[in-house]
């Protein structure tokens, strides 16, 4: 973990906030807090911290987009527009598509599983674009990626897929 301190200040009455500064957490709490409820306020905000830190290096790295970029051109021919990155805010999905937006989020959880499966949810919220539900054309399109079946069991051993959700 890295070193933080804690600033209490008797003007600060309702906000409490989190700057790094100098290298170091900074977090600032009114003063006279019970100990009990700084301490959980201490933990979530260097909780928040560090999900966000993950966020801003994975979305730094090109892997991301360069595993859409190649599905996309692999079975769409190319023609997706659209934006994407990884979220730190989705601990029971494993991405979402906005198709009016073109906005793709893919959970942070999903970074560090196999390849094939990454490339599965890739696949999946691309596959939305053209198919705003999960009509049988939609999984007729996803079920050409040879290893759907085998990455929807692999999130759903994880728990980020429903069990009762059919396989088509």
């Amino acid at each position: 973990m890295k070193p933080f301190q804690i600033i209490r200040s008797a003007r600060r009455k309702k906000t409490i906030e989190l700057k790094k500064v100098d290298g170091v957490l900074t977090i600032y709490l009114p003063k006279g807090l019970n100990p009990a409820i700084e301490q959980k306020w201490i933990e979530k905000m260097i909780d928040q911290w560090h999900r966000h830190e993950k966020k801003r290096v994975l979305n730094s790295d090109e892997k991301l987009q360069q595993r859409a970029q190649k599905l996309n051109k692999e079975y769409f021919n190319g023609t997706l527009e659209y934006t994407i990155q990884f979220v730190a805010n989705q601990q029971k999905r494993f991405g979402s598509c906005s198709p009016h937006s073109k906005m793709i989020r893919i959970s942070n959880r999903i970074a560090h599983m196999p390849q094939w499966v990454q490339d599965y949810v890739i696949l999946h919220e691309l596959t939305h674009l053209c198919y705003h539900n999960h009509s049988t054309a939609f999984w007729k399109k996803v079920n050409e990626f040879p290893l759907t079946e085998r990455a929807r069991g692999y999130l759903i051993a994880v728990g980020l897929e429903p069990i009762e959700e059919e396989f088509q």
